[in-house]
Formats: structure tokens, C-alpha cells, sequence
């Protein structure tokens, strides 16, 4: 009867606190191997913590999405993502914010956080956005000021100025380091020979034709 009861305690200690039984906390960076015991450097998944008696209200605060990105670009539109890289008081918690800026015609092409999900929040303009599920359907919204939109972890999504003045977003990520993974990047702007070859047999693309893409130009 003893050892029942111990073990109903067991179970629900591990329901209840979460952290104290066999899970794992999630990643915060691609990849963290095992470093060798006897090395001296630290290497830890995320950033070490200020001494608390340093810690000051400036730690809370940033003012890295007070004005408009840069849009005179290709994609003519700018994402400034603010991790805990840039903003300290953000280490431990979970979130990383961003501003996105999009010209008249601008978009945020296909890409995804491989660990976050994202809250998009318009403040002006009006803005098309979507996300293509793990069956290939695409979920899209027209969205005005003041709507908001989902983006599920790991999914990839867009986002394009649907009006004619600018369009400005905020975003909030459920992770201090999300990552992000852009199609067009990964596929035609990596130095890797074999990625090139795979992208060659799967869309018809001559050598030179992926060439003119790198360089941004159209291929007839």
C-alpha cells in the first residue's frame, strides 16, 4: 500500500512540475553537441545571466523598433528581429519581437522559424500574409490595422503589402532565438555544389540560370 501511494505522489509530482521530471527543455540554437568535460570554455544553450545585482530597468527597455526599416531593396521591404542578442532582458523568457516594413508592391518572401511560432500584428496598411501547412495548403488572410495573424511553429509563411501606402507589422516569437530559414536563400544563395545540383534537376535550371537569379536578374 506503501509503495502505491509513493508512486501516485511520483505521478503527480511529475505532472505538476514539469521541469523536475524527464523532459528536455527545448533548443534555443540549431545544434549544441556535447563538448568534451576537460575543455575550459563555456558553451551553453543560451546566454548566462548578469549578476542580479547589476540588473537595472535599462535591461527591460529597447528601442530597436522605434523607426521604419530600410525598404529600397529587391524584395522592396525590411525585418528587423530583436533577440535576446539585442535585447538582455529577454534571456530566459522565451520571446524575441520584431518590426516588419513593406514599400507599396514589398513582401516577406516564403520562410520559417524552426522554433517559434509567431504573433504578426498590423499597425498600418493593409497586409496579406499566409502560411503553407505540412499538406501543402495555404492558409492566407487579408489583414487591416489592429488584425492579427498566427504563424505555427516551423511553418513556412509570407507576408506581402496588399494597399497602396506602406504597410508596417509587429511580431512577437514564442522563443529568444527563433531562427529563420528562407526558401530562395537556402535554395539558390548556398555555396554548397550538391544543393546547386538538386536545385538544377529539380526546376530545369541551367548552371547560368541559376547564376542570373543570384545575381537578381530576370531568366527568360
Amino acid at each position: 500500500m506503501k509503495c502505491c501511494s509513493l508512486s501516485i505522489v511520483l505521478l503527480l509530482g511529475l505532472c505538476f512540475y514539469p521541469r523536475a521530471g524527464i523532459a528536455d527543455s527545448e533548443a534555443i540554437q540549431d545544434f549544441c553537441p556535447a563538448a568534451n568535460p576537460a575543455e575550459k570554455s563555456i558553451f551553453i544553450n543560451g546566454f548566462l545571466c548578469k549578476n542580479p545585482t547589476t540588473v537595472s530597468s535599462v535591461d527591460f527597455k529597447s528601442s530597436d523598433l522605434n523607426h521604419a526599416g530600410n525598404t529600397d531593396n529587391f524584395l522592396q521591404s525590411s525585418v528587423n528581429l530583436v533577440t535576446a542578442a539585442d535585447f538582455p532582458g529577454l534571456n530566459t523568457l522565451g520571446l524575441s519581437i520584431a518590426r516588419t516594413d513593406m514599400a507599396v508592391g514589398g513582401m516577406v518572401p516564403l520562410h520559417s522559424h524552426p522554433r517559434a511560432s509567431e504573433m504578426l500584428f498590423v499597425s498600418t496598411g493593409i497586409v496579406i500574409a499566409g502560411f503553407v501547412d505540412s499538406k501543402g495548403r495555404v492558409f492566407n488572410n487579408y489583414l487591416r490595422a489592429g488584425d492579427v495573424i498566427i504563424f505555427p511553429r516551423g511553418l513556412l509563411h509570407f507576408s506581402l503589402n496588399g494597399g497602396f501606402e506602406l504597410a508596417t507589422a509587429f511580431s512577437v516569437l514564442n522563443s529568444q532565438n527563433p531562427g529563420s530559414v528562407r526558401v530562395a536563400d537556402t535554395l539558390f544563395f548556398n555555396d554548397s555544389e550538391m544543393v546547386e545540383r538538386v536545385m538544377r534537376r529539380l526546376v530545369g535550371l541551367s548552371a547560368s540560370g541559376i547564376a542570373e537569379i543570384r545575381n537578381g536578374t530576370q531568366v527568360d
